[in-house]
């Protein structure tokens, strides 16, 4: 399996999805909009798709890894998940909770804790980690989920994964 989110000419993710995005682009001070991906030879025994956002890079500045996207059930028939999905979906999937919903931070908006939340690096050029995966059948999970839900119910059900890094700048 293939995975692609376009990148700037100097490599980098594109600043509408990151800390430099524009303010009507942003919500509360937060990037919202979520980058494009497009998905390449998935297993033919795919039966549902989904994806992680997180940043290992974090793990200095926060002291735990940082989760910016987590999403499941995408049919296994998607090769572009567009622009903005998180937000304004074009088919249907569910969304776990970021690290914004966490008690560290006290978030208490849906919009920005059960959604895509940016890159927003504090200290230097991170490394943000998407990995897509193809499973056995759709994950019972509902919007809303935590990450430990979701690392329980996807590990018996993956097939294969394809991981691409995405730097985002400071």
């Amino acid at each position: 399996m293939q995975i692609k989110v376009p990148l700037t000419a100097s490599g980098f993710l594109a600043d509408r999805y990151s800390k430099y995005a524009s303010l009507n682009e942003q919500y509360q001070g937060y990037p919202i909009i979520s980058p494009p991906i497009s998905i390449r030879e998935v297993p033919a025994e795919t039966k549902s798709l989904a994806l992680s956002l997180l940043d290992y890079d974090a793990v200095p500045v926060s002291g735990f890894v940082w989760i910016h996207w987590l999403a499941a059930n995408f049919a296994p028939d998607v090769t572009e998940i567009p622009e903005d999905s998180s937000q304004h979906p074009q088919f249907n999937f569910v969304q776990g909770r970021n690290s914004n919903a966490g008690g560290l931070i006290h978030q208490s908006d849906p919009t920005i804790y059960q959604h895509y939340v940016g890159p927003q690096p504090p200290d230097r050029t991170h490394q943000y980690q998407l990995t897509v995966y193809a499973l056995k059948q759709p994950l019972e999970l509902q919007s809303g989920f935590w990450f430990n839900q979701f690392q329980q119910a996807i590990e018996p059900q993956i097939i294969t994964t394809a991981t691409l890094l995405l730097p985002g700048r400071a």
